[in-house]
């Protein structure tokens, strides 16, 4: 059972409505006693990093989650600014992230080399998966195509973290994987076929 974490940040429908054609079972957690099934964790998230992790600190599903996936290695994939939760910190706020994957969120508009690009960074990029990234082992093209909106990008402390990047004025950390814990900064809910392929590869897991 794949369960999609709603904390109240996210377009839970999204993920339901392409999980239901996909035929893969997924419904939402709102609280911890309907986590206990998951086999899969979906961790969406969009807007401003401290107020996403305050609500999910407040959702009372925090010290479940850490447990289920640092201790119990449930695969969890966090997308957007869920995957920028898994960070340690962001400099978009003041509040500590999950820490699951070392790293940390930084702003385009800090680096030199994207500062006088427009922000967000918005539609549609390509991404460039390293050589046997467990996302896109199959079903996917030289050149999958992945729809962004965002103004942050997650650094990974160790880029072996790294399983595809993405360019805007520089290559950034588009997709992490360490281990059973994955991130992807893009939106697959809204990425056509590509997006539904990474999703439907991150529910057939071993």
């Amino acid at each position: 059972m794949i369960r999609i974490v709603d904390y109240g940040v996210g377009n839970i429908q999204a993920f339901m409505t392409l999980f239901k054609r996909l035929g893969i079972k997924a419904e939402r957690a709102t609280t911890q006693e309907q986590l206990h099934d998951a086999t899969r964790l979906v961790l969406p998230g969009v807007g401003h990093f401290d107020h996403a992790m305050q609500r999910l600190n407040d959702s009372g599903m925090r010290s479940a989650l850490d447990r289920m996936v640092l201790e119990q290695n449930v695969p969890v994939v966090g997308v957007c600014v869920g995957m920028q939760m898994l960070a340690e910190g962001s400099d978009e706020g003041s509040l500590s992230g999950l820490g699951w994957i070392p790293g940390r969120v930084k702003a385009f508009s800090d680096n030199p080399l994207m500062s006088s690009l427009p922000m967000p960074h918005m539609g549609w990029n390509e991404l460039n998966p390293r050589p046997g990234s467990k996302l896109f082992l199959q079903g996917f093209d030289s050149a999958p195509q992945f729809y962004f909106l965002h103004s942050f990008y997650f650094d990974a402390r160790d880029k072996d973290d790294v399983a595809a990047t993405a360019h805007y004025g520089m290559d950034f950390d588009a997709v992490v994987s360490r281990g059973h814990i994955h991130g992807v900064q893009c939106h697959p809910e809204k990425s056509h076929h590509w997006g539904a392929q990474l999703l439907k590869n991150f529910a057939e897991l071993d």
